[in-house]
């Protein structure tokens, strides 16, 4: 009875840590996709990004005194936020995105 109870246990564990590593697969595959559409925009100018993505929600100068432009949307009631950052010239030196997939 020990040895079943012990198999169950070790059995039930397996399924846990490969439903686990399934779900970061998963996940890791969906930021590698959203970095490799953001990327494109890096070098590209305010201008394109507004013709795909729209009037920004928010528009601010940062700590280092670059502008930043702020995109919000919801997805399934979770808040998909991306940030772009531009230089004096108004072209794209970065971008941070959370929540988005």
């Amino acid at each position: 009875m020990k040895i079943l109870n012990l198999f169950i246990i070790i059995l039930a564990s397996l399924f846990l840590f490969s439903g686990c590593q399934t779900v970061k697969k998963k996940t890791d595959t969906i930021v590698e996709k959203e970095n490799k559409k953001l990327t494109k925009y890096i070098g590209k100018s305010s201008k394109e990004l507004k013709l795909d993505f729209g009037i920004p929600d928010e528009d601010f100068k940062n700590e280092k005194g670059n502008f930043e432009l702020v995109y919000k949307n919801k997805k399934y009631g979770i808040t998909c936020e991306r940030r772009f950052e531009l230089n004096s010239e108004s072209i794209i030196i970065g971008f941070v995105s959370n929540g988005c997939f």
